[in-house]
């Protein structure tokens, strides 16, 4: 059997037994058990003994369920209500008042969460039911609350860049604040667009509020204060280097368990229920990414990730050519995969062809985050689709042409980062090289 052939037995495969409900831990391994298999002389069982456990035995993990672990700790706070009310009187002159909370809320919370899903629901879970309330737009609530839930992937902390530096032996450090500035640029083109539809769509605007004093909104600022020493004492401590993410990261929950004991929410039954919430999310990555190392060593026996570069090459792709290939494939993965999985599954092959193209894989790393966040709006399995049926009851299809518009304007950071790599590479350039 050739190595495409085999390589479309594999893939057929994969798909039949994902489809088949089963866990994608387990598709995973299975897949690279018969992988493995094909190569007679290749024992499976020392191939999934070894290549398991190199993939749990990374002390870079600890930061994954330590951050989990901070996300579940706030979601039970009272963290996004003090958001919506320290943001709102700030925001109430910009064209779309309002609707400015769920993009500034989102950009916030992603910074204190690290888990999309997470930021979406937490800031949906308030802004959305006050926005619907005092008359703003359902389709731009709910789209814009659908595309900026988005930012808890791309601004730091952020789960799935832990994954992806774990599968491609990265600096998280350099992932997490490389995120920033592409983190801060989509979240401006998600406010510019909301300004754009509000002073196209008067009529659709609801009155403005009653004129609040400074004073007024100073006052209302230091609902802030809290969520901005958590981000101080998380994010600064790493810039700062006073800690190494893994170390910022039991930080970030110290902290958390902190700001849940002075909010009055740190009771024992919220304390379990953010422990376990914590650890079976924990597991279940950590399920994938060791079925997805055995896969990856399964891959490497036999050649494939190897014979799929070299058969790409042969088409003689220019950069950008090589990238808009990888989105829509990327894209078109997100409509069947969630983001984890598609980073675990697919590192074998496309960083083979990322490095002979000369790509940098920290900006690698910052474009694969921005093409799995479209993925995250794009039916059937957006996860914010998901979040968002849960609390609007709407079809998720609707929701997703809901968020159609915060979809191109990620197609534009994309291609803005495409472009001009100094936004993803400048941060840690500068900060990390100089120490």
């Amino acid at each position: 059997m050739s190595v495409v052939e085999l390589s479309l037995v594999l893939l057929v495969l994969l798909f039949v037994i994902l489809g088949s409900g089963v866990w994608i831990g387990l598709a995973l391994a299975a897949t690279g058990l018969v992988a493995v298999m094909t190569k007679i002389a290749t024992p499976p069982g020392q191939v999934l003994a070894t290549s398991m456990w190199s993939a749990s035995n990374s002390w870079d993990l600890t930061a994954l369920p330590m951050f989990i672990w901070m996300g579940d700790i706030l979601y039970r706070t009272k963290l996004s209500e003090d958001m919506f009310e320290g943001l709102a009187p700030w925001l109430q002159r910009l064209p779309g008042r309002l609707l400015h909370i769920n993009v500034a809320g989102c950009a916030v919370f992603a910074a204190v969460s690290g888990s999309s899903a997470a930021t979406c629901a937490t800031i949906g879970r308030i802004a959305l039911p006050q926005l619907l309330k005092r008359g703003y737009d359902e389709k731009m609530a709910v789209g814009t609350l659908a595309g900026a839930g988005t930012l808890g992937l791309l601004i730091p902390p952020s789960i799935i860049m832990i994954v992806y530096a774990t599968a491609t032996d990265q600096s998280i450090a350099r992932l997490f604040i490389a995120g920033v500035v592409p983190g801060i640029m989509l979240a401006l083109l998600f406010m510019g667009f909301i300004m754009v539809w509000a002073l196209m769509n008067k009529r659709r605007m609801p009155p403005p509020e009653p004129a609040t004093t400074f004073g007024n909104r100073v006052r209302a600022t230091r609902r802030l204060i809290p969520v901005i020493l958590l981000i101080l004492g998380v994010i600064g401590s790493i810039y700062g280097g006073l800690a190494s993410a893994t170390e910022a990261a039991v930080v970030g929950v110290f902290l958390a368990l902190v700001l849940s004991w002075w909010m009055g929410t740190l009771t024992r039954e919220n304390f379990v229920a953010a422990l376990l919430s914590a650890t079976k999310t924990s597991c279940m990555i950590a399920f994938i990414l060791a079925g997805a190392a055995y896969l990856t060593a399964a891959m490497g026996f036999t050649g494939i990730p190897r014979a799929l570069a070299e058969w790409i090459a042969t088409f003689n792709l220019a950069n950008w050519q090589l990238i808009l290939a990888l989105t829509f494939f990327f894209v078109l993965l997100g409509c069947f995969l969630d983001g984890i999985s598609m980073v675990v599954l697919t590192t074998s092959i496309v960083i083979p062809l990322v490095e002979r193209a000369g790509f940098d894989l920290i900006w690698f790393g910052i474009y694969l985050v921005l093409v799995v966040e479209m993925a995250q709006i794009t039916p059937p399995v957006g996860f914010n689709l998901y979040v968002l049926q849960g609390m609007t009851g709407r079809n998720i299809f609707t929701i997703g042409l809901y968020a159609l518009p915060f979809f191109l304007l990620m197609c534009v950071a994309v291609a803005l980062i495409v472009v001009f790599p100094q936004i993803a590479l400048f941060l840690p350039s500068t900060m990390l090289d100089a120490r």
